[in-house]
């Protein structure tokens, strides 16, 4: 006869992806912080290279649909070295404001860098923050954007009702991820590109081929375009959409608080 359960015994600690490994839940935002703080320096080359600039296109697509407005207020989460945000400031008008959170002080340096050397240090602000308890009040912004940055949180739920949460009624939600390629044999050069080219890449670039080979597990493990459409719709977003890009190698996925 099975003895019972121990009453005393603790639970077994929730676990969490990183990469194909399984981490205790507590320590993932800590590796990730890890991971950005080595790559930082590079980062924004190292996406030239393992694109070949294609992500350029892809950010400035993520801009349009966002349609910057006359005086919004934006919020780019995981956004450090200001890509989004430099683009949105540029597209809107002279009282429109952004704000980027990430959680690596690292990104965010490079990202004040770059905010400097572009003038616009009186429109875009730098915030230190989890994308899973964002440090914004309830109801802040216009727009919000995550740009390759969900699929590193610990809790995607968590993040997504923050995102609900800080946007104002009629404010708009745009992720641009990673998917699943629905090309065929695009689907298998990419596969070949992501695990034998971009870690040689990084190795020959940034010094150490791991953070980015963790970078493309991560995108294997993340929910393919319906299910994630479908978490969106789950933590409360209407209009929920979202649109292939380069068959479906990345996806801008879509919703509204309505």
């Amino acid at each position: 006869m099975a003895n019972p359960p121990d009453p005393n015994a603790s639970a077994p600690p929730e676990q969490a992806s990183f990469g194909y490994r399984d981490v205790p839940a507590a320590e993932k935002a800590g590796m990730v912080r890890q991971v950005f703080e080595s790559v930082a320096p590079r980062y924004d080359l190292m996406n030239d290279l393992m694109s070949g600039g294609v992500h350029r296109l892809w950010k400035n697509t993520l801009v349009d649909v966002v349609n910057p407005r006359q005086g919004e207020k934006f919020l780019d989460v995981a956004g450090g070295t200001g890509d989004i945000a430099l683009r949105y400031a540029r597209d809107s008008g002279p009282k429109a404001t952004a704000v980027i959170c990430d959680i690596s002080p690292e990104m965010l340096e490079v990202g004040r860098n770059r905010i400097s050397a572009a003038g616009l240090q009186n429109r875009i602000a730098c915030v230190e923050g989890n994308a899973e308890a964002l440090p914004f009040e309830s109801a802040s912004f216009d727009a919000y954007t995550i740009a390759f940055g969900i699929r590193n949180v610990t809790h995607i739920d968590k993040a997504l009702a923050e995102a609900y949460r800080v946007l104002k009624p009629g404010g708009r939600f745009l992720c641009l991820e990673f998917s699943e390629c629905q090309v065929p044999i695009l689907d298998r050069l990419y596969d070949f590109h992501s695990f034998e080219v971009i870690p040689r890449l990084g190795k020959f670039t940034a010094g150490a081929a791991e953070p980015y080979r963790y970078l493309v597990e991560s995108i294997r493990r993340f929910p393919k375009q319906e299910a994630f459409a479908g978490l969106v719709r789950g933590a409360g977003f209407g209009r929920v959409s979202y649109r292939n890009l380069t068959g479906g190698i990345a996806a801008i996925h879509a919703g509204w608080k309505i």
